[in-house]
């Protein structure tokens, strides 16, 4: 079952947030990826077969499991967040700083001894890890409740001490916060915004651009201009990213977007259907397995991009999310195979859906979907949880 409500927000002065979004910016925030020895354009699947099943003119999904050897986009995040921390502790530009001057002795010197803290499901914190560790600094990562043991450990490979809770994702990231401030030298690194803190997330936000911004000029090398975009959200930092870049690259021709969440989580889908332009937040266990999707409350600066300029607000459940992991690892003839993780594959399982569905008819029609529509998804994660990932594509757990 898919919940579902148009976006009916009164729409207001998003001028701030947008310019955090400017393909301008964005590009030379890319300047600084490429000096990173890890970095590659991550490819852009044509799933020209799905789409001719499908009736539409085509489905093009973006697979971040090619990411810096990460097996997601996080590290774009991670790493530009912390050159910005950087940047501003030895005052000078960001601009000025690549990989070689991030890693540089004289920089950790010039830095001193700073303990970067993180709340993840996973993948966030093993890139704040990964380029903590870089930069010759130490990281602390909490978990909630119900994270897998497999990406516990690959946090701690990176070099991080890190420790699962027994709190939600919510309360979790406010415990983090606590100790950090209490904390020598320490400095939260979220991917949520609340009121006083939003630079950092910003800059992650702005990190995430990065593959909004390669996925639109890869169709724009295809002569490929998308009709419809569909961007997963936990706290909303991705997703409003995405829409971001999106809606400045691609200005009044920007596609009609869809944020997805999991039922459990529909953090912002509630807050959608209130209809204020207020942000409704979710508690709970918020179980699913879209684990990098459980969070109850939206990143401030990413809802005001969303409700100003996101078409429509979605739920799902973890079937449909199954359904999407099957569906990119299986694909079919003459299509690539994507390997895309249970919150990676939401969107993809959200479109099967929307495609399918007799009852999503009429969304299907007030959207104008149709045989012409060219529709633009991400794969934000490879098969980050191994094990979970057999069990759904091989075993058929969560059977649609």
């Amino acid at each position: 079952m898919v919940k579902w409500t148009a976006n009916r927000i009164p729409r207001t002065d998003c001028r701030k947030s947008m310019a955090l979004m400017d393909a301008g910016v964005i590009d030379k925030v890319r300047g600084f990826h490429k000096s990173f020895p890890q970095y590659g354009v991550t490819p852009l699947a044509a799933l020209d077969s799905l789409a001719g099943e499908l009736g539409v003119g085509g489905i093009y999904v973006k697979d971040e499991s090619h990411r810096f050897g990460l097996n997601s986009f996080k590290a774009l995040g991670a790493t530009f967040a912390l050159a910005n921390f950087i940047a501003e502790t030895a005052g000078r530009p960001v601009w000025e700083l690549d990989y070689n001057a991030m890693v540089s002795p004289d920089t950790r010197r010039e830095l001193g001894e700073f303990t970067f803290f993180a709340t993840t499901d996973g993948n966030h914190g093993r890139a704040v890890a990964w380029a903590a560790t870089r930069i010759g600094q130490k990281s602390v990562i909490y978990m909630p409740k119900g994270c897998p043991a497999v990406r516990l450990e690959n946090i701690r490979r990176e070099g991080a001490e890190a420790h699962i809770t027994e709190s939600n994702y919510d309360d979790t990231i406010r415990f983090t916060a606590a100790l950090a401030a209490k904390t020598r030298r320490g400095v939260i690194v979220q991917d949520t915004a609340w009121e006083g803190y939003e630079d950092i997330p910003g800059w992650i936000m702005q990190g995430y651009g990065v593959l909004a911004l390669e996925a639109c000029e890869q169709l724009k090398e295809r002569n490929i201009q998308p009709t419809h975009m569909l961007v997963q959200a936990g706290v909303g930092a991705f997703a409003g990213a995405a829409q971001g870049l999106a809606a400045n690259f691609y200005g009044d021709a920007c596609p009609v977007t869809f944020v997805v969440e999991p039922h459990a989580a529909g953090c912002h889908y509630l807050s959608a259907l209130r209809g204020d332009g207020s942000a409704v937040s979710v508690g709970g266990d918020m179980d699913t397995i879209m684990a990098g999707l459980a969070c109850g409350e939206p990143n401030t600066v990413s809802w005001d991009i969303l409700k100003n300029k996101s078409s429509y607000f979605v739920t799902i459940g973890d079937n449909a999310a199954a359904h999407g992991m099957r569906v990119l690892g299986a694909p079919l003839s003459g299509d690539p195979r994507v390997i895309s993780g249970e919150s990676g594959a939401s969107a993809m399982g959200f479109l099967m859906e929307l495609l399918t569905r007799d009852e999503l008819a009429e969304l299907r029609i007030q959207a104008g979907i149709d045989k012409n529509s060219r529709i633009l998804l991400f794969s934000t994660e490879g098969d980050t949880d191994p094990g979970n990932y057999r069990q759904v594509v091989w075993e058929g757990k969560y059977p649609s």
